[in-house]
C-alpha cells in the first residue's frame, strides 16, 4: 500500500505541466488566428470608400454611397438606399463574392 503513494511523489511542476502544454495550444491555434483576422477586418473597414461594392454580414449586396463616421449608406438597387454600420461590412463575404465575380 504504501508503494502507491510514493509513487505519487516529485516535483509539483511535473503536473502542471500538461495544463501549460493546453494553454499553449489554446493561444497558438485559437487565440493568435482570431486576433490577425480582426485586425483585417480593421484595416479592411478604414479602407472603405464611396464607390466600393461590399457585403454586409447579413448578406446584402451594394455599391458604397456615402460614409459619416462610423454610419454607411449603401445604395442595394435602383435608388434604393439603405444605412449600416461599418462594422456590419464584412471583409470574409465581400472578398468571397468578388472572388467569385472575377472567375466568370
Amino acid at each position: 500500500m504504501e508503494s502507491l503513494f510514493l509513487q505519487a511523489s516529485g516535483s509539483p511542476l511535473t503536473g502542471l505541466l500538461p495544463m501549460f502544454l493546453m494553454l499553449g495550444v489554446i493561444v497558438v491555434f485559437m487565440v493568435l488566428p482570431q486576433r490577425k483576422k480582426a485586425k483585417e477586418q480593421k484595416n479592411f473597414e478604414e479602407a472603405l470608400d464611396k464607390g466600393n461594392e461590399v457585403v454586409t454580414a447579413s448578406g446584402m449586396l451594394g455599391r458604397i454611397d456615402k460614409i459619416e463616421g462610423a454610419i454607411v449608406t449603401l445604395n442595394v438597387g435602383n435608388k434604393t438606399y439603405i444605412r449600416v454600420t461599418k462594422n456590419s461590412i464584412s471583409k470574409g463575404l465581400t472578398d468571397a463574392v468578388h472572388a467569385k465575380d472575377t472567375d466568370k
